[in-house]
């Protein structure tokens, strides 16, 4: 294990560390306009959102780690208090990536990276019409980290107003996540896309799982079954009924009389396809 104290190593190396750690993450595509009103477009990968009553959505335009100098965006919002927040899709990507650009205050990044300006209904900045969700946001505080090269900027900005293009509705109205194709910020050039990666574990939000802690000692310290295959296992409510297990190797007479390795790989089998159940029956056979 390789331990470091942050203040042992440069700042860009540090940075490097953070980045390549802390990832996949979302992308805020902050656009702002300064105090003459003219538009200023750039993505922010320190972004999330952090509640839904009211709704308030946090992202950090940094100090150059080079030259230590704010950016347009973090000025902008301290004139203005205003800022959208358009969401990045794998459509838009690439532009996305060419308005990050440091191109000259007073450059258009809207026009330099082919986006469309989409008036707010509620605010002053414009909305990137390609963007699939556009929050319009009042900028509630800003707290800053410090005054080197690599702070963080905290702008906390509460959403007024959101627009969703209904191509990526699902039909209950809700967000389809295959449909919007997220992309999410990783460390150096790397992004990830979302909808590549996806899959499903249950929330135990009305369950009790029984915990690893209950689970047989025997399984619990197998040299087959991983911490993933322990979490699945742990998030039942009750295990199987005996009745229930003996049904079971009657009907599967290849998992009676193995080894407990082979029983356990047998296990991991029916876990890789989420069925827990059928892990759980092919444990208990004796």
């Amino acid at each position: 294990m390789l331990s470091i104290n942050p203040k042992d190593i440069p700042t860009s190396k540090l940075h490097g560390y953070l980045l390549g750690a802390v990832a996949p993450r979302p992308i805020a595509f902050a656009s702002t306009v300064d105090a003459d009103g003219n538009p200023n477009l750039s993505p922010f990968s320190f972004f999330n959102v952090f509640g839904a009553n009211p709704p308030i959505m946090i992202f950090s335009p940094a100090r150059s780690v080079r030259g230590n100098k704010t950016k347009h965006t973090l000025d902008n919002a301290e004139a203005i208090r205003e800022v959208v927040i358009n969401i990045v899709n794998y459509d838009i990507v690439q532009q996305m990536s060419l308005s990050s650009t440091m191109y000259p205050k007073g450059v258009n990044e809207f026009i330099k990276a082919g986006f469309t300006m989409l008036p707010s209904d509620e605010i002053k900045p414009f909305r990137v019409a390609e963007s699939p969700v556009q929050f319009e946001c009042k900028v509630k505080d800003i707290i800053y980290t410090g005054e080197e090269g690599g702070a963080g900027n905290l702008i906390i900005c509460e959403v007024v107003k959101l627009h969703v293009n209904k191509d990526v509705l699902a039909e209950d109205g809700s967000i389809d996540q295959h449909k919007i194709d997220l992309v999410a910020r990783a460390g150096g050039s790397y992004y990830s896309r979302a909808r590549d990666g996806f899959f499903e574990i249950p929330k135990p939000l009305t369950t009790l799982g029984i915990g690893v802690d209950q689970i047989p000692a025997e399984i619990r310290n197998s040299t087959v079954l991983t911490g993933n295959n322990l979490g699945m296992l742990g998030n039942v409510e009750q295990l199987p009924t005996e009745e229930a297990v003996n049904n079971f190797a009657k009907e599967h007479s290849q998992f009676v009389g193995v080894s407990t390795e082979k029983k356990h790989t047998f296990a991991q089998e029916y876990l890789k396809n989420n069925d827990v159940e059928s892990a759980w029956k092919v444990l208990l056979i004796k």
